[in-house]
């Protein structure tokens, strides 16, 4: 779970749809076939139906990344003050 922290950030919208059993049925047998999650395999029809987005737009966020100023921290460090947030909050439970 912890290598997907950065990737999982990228992830901000959260979207419900009502399927209908086979859908969800046929959705659950291809995830496991690759692998996979079902979010997984919605996002990327979503991106092949749609468009994914373009090397420009990549670019350009990297771009406007860079003009960031600040400490960063690594995902080590990310880990360490998680894990010390969580003990800090069931020690408070």
């Amino acid at each position: 779970m912890r290598a997907h922290v950065y990737a999982m950030s990228m992830l901000r919208e959260r979207l419900q749809v009502l399927i209908s059993q086979e859908q969800r049925q046929r959705l659950e047998a291809e995830a496991e076939r690759r692998g996979s999650s079902v979010a997984t395999l919605v996002r990327e029809a979503i991106d092949e139906r749609y468009g994914k987005t373009t090397t420009e737009d990549k670019l350009r966020a990297v771009e406007e990344i860079a003009t960031i100023e600040g400490r960063f921290l690594t995902p080590t460090e990310l880990e360490q003050v998680i894990d010390s947030e969580r003990d800090a909050a069931a020690g408070s439970a």
